[in-house]
């Protein structure tokens, strides 16, 4: 996993160098393919479930699950990478966001914000403590920050297979049981946050999906396994 991972981080550098105003996101799908067929591994998403692509490229209001196509990047637009891939039976997962050119100062906070919440929230993937300990994390912090956590999609074990239990929520949810986290543990932490609601629509393609108030959203994700030691980020390239 730990190489499923590197990997994974590995194409989502290269992603980052080409991250330009002008650049069809297209362009991205095709390093993505190119980088997979390089290292030999095979595309996590890439007819998971029907999804027709290699990379998850999200634009502004798009929160997760966008299709890289014939759309060109603007200048001040942020995009999201997710991005997947197999090595020996095993899954890497990971996911960042990025400005294209100048941006607000408000998608630079966003940025910040997200990122920062993700690594609330990996501070408490611990053995002996809950998950809804990093879930808490998460939500306090980007609340605070006067931003909104997405309640619609959550993170998720990783290892065989793509999505294992538990369910990484990002916010704690009301009447569930929470789970005991243990050492051996590998979870996807994934904290997807909103300027405005958190309240999501999914396009007609059918994946796609956008903020309901089509405000800013952003995007970060590390698999992380849970050591005697302490959480370990796999999802960095060496």
């Amino acid at each position: 996993m730990r190489e499923a991972n590197r990997i994974v981080a590995v194409i989502l550098d290269r992603l980052a160098e080409k991250v330009a105003p002008g650049v069809k996101t297209l362009e991205f799908e095709q390093i993505a393919r190119r980088s997979c067929e390089e290292f030999k591994v095979r595309p996590a998403f890439l007819g998971y479930l029907g999804y027709p692509f290699a990379l998850c490229c999200s634009v502004n209001e798009q929160i997760v699950h966008g299709f890289p196509s014939e759309r060109v990047l603007q200048e001040g637009d942020i995009v999201s990478f997710d991005m997947g891939a197999v090595y020996e039976g095993f899954y890497g997962d990971s996911a960042r966001t990025y400005p294209v050119g100048q941006v607000s100062d408000e998608a630079k906070r966003l940025l910040a914000v997200t990122e920062a919440s993700l690594y609330k929230g990996i501070e408490q993937a611990k053995s002996g403590n809950s998950l809804y300990d990093i879930s808490a994390a998460i939500q306090n912090y980007v609340e605070s920050s006067g931003f909104s956590v997405v309640r619609r999609f959550v993170g998720h074990g990783v290892g065989r297979n793509l999505h294992e239990k538990p369910e990484v929520p990002n916010f704690v949810p009301k009447g569930m049981p929470d789970v005991s986290l243990r050492s051996g543990m590998v979870l996807a932490i994934e904290p997807m946050v909103c300027v405005g609601t958190h309240e999501v629509e999914i396009l007609a393609d059918q994946w796609t999906a956008v903020t309901k108030d089509r405000k800013l959203s952003a995007h970060f994700e590390h698999s992380v396994a849970l050591m005697s030691h302490g959480p370990e980020i796999m999802s960095r390239p060496s």
